[in-house]
């Protein structure tokens, strides 16, 4: 085994040190700016630590973070338009990518292109077809409306990663399931599924962070203030003239609570079903 010097290893922990500053020194203002009672606006200078410190902003911003809605209120739609983008993506999502990584039909080469396009597509191309899809059902306004935008800009990506997934889950496994007298839907619930779970987690966490962070096309289809989500709190504080800084601070802590919480058990549950597919194997 190559063995590292020591400069080595000095410059390797100078690195890393400086990538850490890098991310959390972003999270160490916003956290004073969230705690400080003395900050009227945007903050004027580089401080680490609050002037006059406050847990009032919290309560504020759980209170009244927009013109109609709390903070209970925002989370709520939040989460229903990302959850259920994350849900349709991996179901729809899921049964795509399978056939595309198992079975032979015609134009599978031009579908699997036109994913491949779609996924690297920014978003804002998508704002036409889907503006006039979902005025034409009567479901633009309405936050099914929204999940099912969400739902088609995380589509693409899903359907690559678990079909690369699918792809990796042998044949004989299924067939083996096929010998014990299983169909072709038991089969794949039961054996080629389970197998693939760490990629579909990836992409269940992929499309829920879409539905849950994007803004700026939710502002064309949404109009009635109580479908307003937590990101379109956040950018709406960022567009008033004169917007506390305070406030977007405890706001965006308080949006990330959630996104950090499903990624601590969505991480959990990866590094066991990889632990346990290693052992299987």
């Amino acid at each position: 085994m190559h063995k590292i010097k020591s400069w080595q290893q000095i410059l390797y922990q100078l690195g890393l040190l400086m990538v850490a500053m890098y991310v959390l020194l972003p999270i160490c203002v916003l956290a004073y700016m969230a705690f400080d009672a003395s900050l009227k606006g945007s903050p004027v200078d580089l401080r680490l630590w609050p002037e006059e410190f406050t847990l009032e902003i919290f309560q504020k911003v759980w209170q009244s973070p927009s013109q109609l809605l709390s903070f209970p209120g925002l989370l709520k739609n939040s989460l229903i338009v990302a959850g259920g983008a994350a849900l349709l993506s991996v179901v729809f999502g899921a049964s795509m990518a399978y056939a595309f990584a198992r079975y032979r039909f015609p134009g599978q080469r031009v579908g699997l292109f036109a994913l491949l396009v779609g996924a690297f597509l920014p978003p804002v191309a998508l704002m036409t077809p889907l503006y006039l899809l979902l005025e034409s059902i009567h479901l633009r306004t309405s936050l099914l409306g929204l999940m099912i935008v969400y739902t088609a800009i995380a589509m693409p990506f899903c359907i690559w990663n678990m079909r690369a997934s699918f792809q990796a889950v042998s044949k004989e496994l299924e067939e083996a399931a096929f010998l014990d007298g299983a169909g072709p839907f038991t089969a794949f619930i039961r054996v080629t599924l389970p197998l693939a779970l760490p990629s579909i987690a990836v992409a269940a966490l992929v499309a829920f962070l879409v539905g849950y962070t994007e803004f700026a096309i939710g502002w064309l289809f949404v109009e009635s203030g109580e479908n307003v989500t937590l990101a379109m709190a956040v950018s709406g504080i960022i567009r008033q003239s004169g917007g506390s800084g305070a406030n977007l601070a405890a706001l965006a802590i308080l949006m990330s609570i959630p996104v950090v919480i499903v990624f601590i058990v969505l991480q959990r549950y990866l590094i066991d079903r990889l632990l346990v597919s290693s052992v299987e194997t």
